[in-house]
């Protein structure tokens, strides 16, 4: 019979045991976060991301402009500084959400990666003296940017982090490795 500590029988095939499996952690364990990057709630969160793109450069291009025509010059620019950093943060978030396109295939997950590495996800806070001098439809932008980059930040911390899975097969089992040397010790008599 095969070591406990090597898995195997005594013709060399895995021992299939649920001892021999829990001894020694897999080299392709399942990381529940990654798996979510192809779920349909991370699909919904793209979409909602691509959404809120699409509706703020319309709102930007047409009743956000006329709006800004009739503002005063202190309301223009908190508007013209407001608008930029919804604009910046909605282009990092989405850049973000490319992690789809690793989900799919279609881009490799080094180049998500080395381009998620260059967002600051959690971004810099609201200024809501600002947001109460511009209009309120830019305003309900802003505070669904922020919505959606808590949602992101999120994500993001659950698959930066291992996995409490991963953790536990990371650690020695003390005891197993006490039963191995044993079992060894008796099957070498």
């Amino acid at each position: 019979m095969g070591s406990f500590r090597d898995g195997s029988d005594r013709d060399g095939t895995p021992d299939a045991s649920p001892r021999a499996t829990r001894e020694a952690p897999s080299a392709e364990m399942i990381r529940f976060a990654e798996r979510r990057l192809a779920s349909p709630a991370f699909f919904a969160l793209f979409q909602d991301g691509m959404a809120l793109v699409e509706e703020t450069a319309a709102y930007l291009d047409g009743e956000g402009r006329a709006a800004s025509a009739t503002l005063s010059p202190g309301r223009l620019a908190a508007y013209v500084q407001q608008s930029m950093r919804l604009s910046t943060r909605l282009m990092q978030l989405a850049s973000w959400l490319l992690r789809r396109a690793v989900a799919e295939g279609e881009m490799a997950e080094a180049t998500a990666r080395r381009e998620a590495g260059k967002i600051d996800i959690r971004g810099p806070l609201r200024d809501i003296d600002q947001e109460a001098l511009v209009p309120d439809a830019l305003v309900a932008l802003i505070q669904r940017s922020f919505e959606l980059q808590g949602r992101i930040a999120q994500l993001e911390s659950a698959l930066s982090a291992p996995s409490a899975v991963e953790n536990a097969g990371l650690r020695p089992n003390v005891v197993a490795g006490q039963i191995g040397r044993l079992r060894r010790a008796f099957e070498n008599r």
